[in-house]
């Protein structure tokens, strides 16, 4: 646990790329101050994190980094999602909500308490959701300026079996799951990432996870801002539920480099 920890990090990459890494979700970090407002005890509370972290994924991403000839810049969450959920709408919009895990969690993936009922979660969306999506939200308009377009790359992973908390659990669960946007999903994102991932099993589209982070300034309604999630099975990369990774830790962030090359070199959407 930590007092004050930074709630995110931008890490720089080449001026004149356009791709932006966004990790969420890697963090085990809950603020002292927010720990002591859950319902678990801290046995309870390591076997949630375990269940619910993207564990390894920071690091993938910076492996991919280092791997690209065009450093693409990375977005990453310092803090637990169980401390708020940056990805996650903050209204009725998110479904989410239905199982208790909206932006501010009440259950845990085992639809369990994790929260006392009726805490009001207005003062951790003003003290940690708000500020995240501000500075994401300059982050892409930091892209759009320098490049002309932003190429969001949301890195998550799932379990290999599913969780009582997923609402689509009963789906496919392929080796690599690539989460798309009607609008904010070109084809050529898609194929990018089908080619760079074909290597590792089955890739699926929107199952178990649908869908893919954009800020909401430009969601639904700027072209520029192109956005693909990749949604990795933990047991082709690390020992589930949260171990250490494994051998295919390497492999994956050189297919998630051989992505971001191709995106970095796309001609890119029509203007707005």
């Amino acid at each position: 646990m930590s007092t004050d920890p930074r709630p995110y990090a931008l890490h720089p990459g080449a001026p004149a790329s356009p791709v932006l890494l966004h990790v969420p979700h890697s963090s085990r970090v809950v603020p002292d101050a927010v720990r002591d407002a859950l319902v678990l005890d801290d046995a309870a509370l390591a076997e949630e994190l375990d269940h619910i972290t993207d564990a390894h994924t920071a690091e993938l991403a910076a492996l991919a980094a280092t791997a690209c000839a065009d450093r693409p810049w990375r977005f990453v969450n310092q803090l637990s999602r169980l401390v708020v959920d940056p990805e996650r709408f903050p209204d009725d919009r998110e479904e989410m909500a239905a199982v208790g895990m909206g932006a501010v969690y009440t259950h845990t993936t085992h639809r369990e308490r994790l929260r006392p009922p009726g805490q009001d979660p207005a003062p951790l969306l003003d003290r940690y959701f708000d500020p995240y999506a501000r500075a994401m939200t300059a982050a892409v308009d930091a892209r759009l300026a320098a490049t002309g377009r932003a190429v969001v790359i949301d890195i998550h992973s799932y379990p290999s079996v599913a969780l009582p908390y997923e609402l689509h659990g009963d789906g496919p669960r392929p080796a690599v799951c690539l989460g798309t946007d009607r609008f904010h999903t070109p084809p050529w994102l898609l194929a990018g990432a089908r080619e760079a991932f074909a290597g590792f099993g089955d890739t699926g589209l929107d199952s178990p996870f649908p869908g893919t982070y954009v800020p909401l300034r430009h969601y639904g309604t700027d072209r520029r801002v192109c956005a693909l999630m990749i949604e990795i099975r933990r047991d082709g990369y690390m020992s589930e539920p949260g171990g250490p990774a494994g051998p295919g830790l390497p492999a994956l962030a050189s297919a998630l480099a051989t992505l971001v090359q191709s995106a970095t070199h796309e001609a890119g959407p029509p203007p707005r």
